[in-house]
């Protein structure tokens, strides 16, 4: 090779070359701008076709997460194979790796699979009240691909994987439109029985929480060593739960207080010898 056609290569040949590469390497990042405004505009309308649909928020943010990793993938793909990346040679190499894949992540596949059967089955939705089986409760704010987050009543942030969720006992305690209260008095065994129960049964229909088409009880629950043990019982809306226990146990203490009903504490008798 004589030097004129080595300087005919470096001066065409290498800047022909480094200019490709700055042209593919500028329509990459386009195509990284462009795509990622369109897999936000999608989202956007998706969500919004959603909620006019009146689907419910759990659903929405599952589906959302979903089609933000998948359209994400998508986009890298399309930017691999603009930068010269076989699309085969990625299919197979993830097709290979795929057992191993699968085996490093399978908690993330089965809290997945968890979110799905969640959706599908509805044990609770966005706004329930739950409590999983190792005792962690909350109000539920998000259902993600993965995870639930549950909003505690002092405002701490609980994430539970969905598969322990789906795979494990949860108790929902706003399901149902109605709860029932029991709460437990001791009087002593000199207080007249019948007048406890009739001025509790009167403040419990007078009480702005109870539900007066449902069974209002005071009864007998138990002898025990200190005095007789009542149980008030009686039913509200969930959405009124702690409010109505708290008025009404307060109400309780005054009910009795304002009738001469004594309350007794516990005695300890000492004899001397």
């Amino acid at each position: 090779m004589t030097k004129e056609e080595i300087d005919a290569f470096f001066t065409t040949g290498v800047s022909g070359h480094v200019f490709s590469l700055a042209l593919r390497v500028l329509v990459t990042i386009l195509i990284f701008y462009i795509g990622t405004k369109l897999i936000k505009l999608l989202l956007k309308v998706v969500q919004k076709s959603m909620e006019k649909a009146k689907a419910e928020k759990g659903v929405i943010t599952f589906v959302i997460s979903f089609l933000r990793v998948a359209l994400y993938v998508v986009l890298g793909f399309m930017i691999a194979s603009r930068l010269g990346v076989d699309a085969a040679s990625i299919v197979a190499l993830l097709g290979s790796a795929g057992v191993a894949i699968g085996l490093a992540i399978q908690g993330s596949l089965s809290n997945f699979a968890g979110g799905v059967l969640i959706l599908l089955l509805k044990p609770f939705k966005v706004g329930d009240y739950i409590i999983d089986s190792t005792g962690k409760e909350g109000f539920v704010s998000e259902i993600q691909i993965f995870y639930t987050k549950l909003q505690t009543p002092d405002n701490r942030l609980v994430v539970l994987p969905n598969g322990n969720l789906a795979n494990n006992s949860i108790t929902n305690v706003t399901a149902e439109r109605t709860r029932r209260i029991d709460i437990p008095v001791q009087i002593s065994y000199g207080s007249d029985i019948e007048t406890a129960k009739e001025c509790l049964m009167d403040m419990l229909r007078e009480n702005q929480y109870t539900l007066k088409e449902n069974v209002m009880q005071v009864v007998v629950d138990a002898l025990e060593d200190s005095g007789v043990k009542l149980n008030v019982r009686f039913w509200c809306k969930s959405s009124d739960y702690w409010p109505a226990k708290w008025d009404v146990t307060e109400k309780v203490k005054l009910t009795l207080d304002a009738n001469k009903v004594e309350i007794p504490f516990p005695q300890v008798d000492v004899h001397m010898r």
